[in-house]
């Protein structure tokens, strides 16, 4: 499984989400639930943190959260660590309580780019009732006690909770005239399942942002200087294998368009696994990052990491086509 990218700056919004290791319930008792909220609340007051929408469901949790300081990692750390720890002890038992590493996703945060918090907003708040826990036969939306949108109700909100960007962006009043429309807004949706549009699904699993090409690139901007590249031996580290992974899309952006490939993961998963120029592409990420061949694997839809290990062992069968890859590299002003 590929690690996702961490990007932190200051004034950074992501849509944050983890699941329970193996599927199993993470909040199986209000006790769970207050402790993961009292814990949230303490980072963000440590941390700066502003929450614009949120959800506990049985088995995972999502947040919509602001870090007006680049300070993402080290609050989820406490976060999930303390969190973690209590869960285990509460139980008197050992083991990983959230399956992985947690997900983040940056969002943009430009008043133009509105949508893009909306559809999160929305994704977040319509959780319930997409399983079946609230809207139609199931009660009211603001029935299901565990997510923000009580609060946009008349509810008692708490500190660390705001209302603003999401009631901007979807052009409301930001008062409770503005909160009781959203709230109309979705229930109605609620009522039909809370079904996400396909266009708004599409950008949803996009990949590693939700914003336009303008803001994937200044994400990208933000490693310039900083990028480390592998050679052949070298050592590799945490965050070597990160700006690995930043240092691998940015070469895709090139690359994949070179060879008449797709860009996303799900268009390349139409094409042959082994497919010649795939293999390629594979051999310049090795020798160009510190990506390892299940990250390019999934990335590239080959399959198992053994693909790409196989596929590399005979390089010299893609020659030509490596030769015209370094060229459009070089002319896009990689090294």
């Amino acid at each position: 499984m590929a690690r996702p990218l961490r990007f932190q700056y200051a004034g950074a919004s992501y849509h944050v989400m983890a699941r329970g290791d193996g599927g199993k319930a993470v909040f199986e008792d209000d006790k769970d639930r207050f402790d993961f909220l009292d814990r949230l609340g303490k980072v963000c007051g440590s941390h700066g943190w502003r929450i614009h929408a949120w959800v506990l469901m049985g088995n995972h949790f999502h947040l919509l959260v602001e870090t007006p300081e680049p300070n993402l990692v080290t609050g989820m750390k406490t976060l999930l660590g303390g969190f973690s720890q209590a869960w285990d002890r509460r139980r008197k038992r050992m083991g990983h309580v959230f399956q992985g590493r947690y997900k983040s996703v940056p969002v943009s945060g430009e008043e133009c780019d509105a949508w893009y918090f909306r559809i999160v907003a929305d994704y977040i708040h319509l959780n319930p009732a997409r399983a079946g826990l609230a809207g139609g036969n199931r009660g009211t939306l603001t029935g299901y006690r565990w997510r923000s949108v009580a609060s946009y109700a008349g509810g008692k909100t708490p500190p660390w909770q705001v209302h603003e960007r999401v009631l901007s962006a979807f052009e409301l009043a930001r008062d409770g005239r503005g909160k009781r429309a959203y709230v109309v807004w979705l229930e109605a949706r609620a009522a039909e399942g809370g079904k996400i549009t396909p266009e708004a699904t599409k950008t949803l699993k996009q990949g590693w942002h939700l914003g336009p090409e303008t803001f994937r690139d200044k994400l990208l901007g933000l490693l310039d200087g900083s990028r480390k590249i592998r050679l052949k031996g070298s050592q590799t580290g945490g965050p070597l294998l990160e700006h690995g992974e930043a240092e691998a899309e940015r070469l895709l952006l090139t690359a994949l368009p070179a060879l008449e490939l797709p860009t996303t993961t799900r268009e390349l998963a139409s094409t042959r696994k082994a497919d010649p120029r795939k293999a390629a592409v594979a051999i310049l990420l090795r020798k160009r990052t510190a990506v390892a061949n299940g990250w390019i694997a999934e990335r590239l839809a080959m399959g198992h990491a053994s693909t790409v290990s196989r596929l590399a062992k005979d390089e010299s069968a893609y020659s030509a086509t490596l030769q015209k890859l370094e060229r459009a590299v070089r002319d896009d002003g990689g090294s």
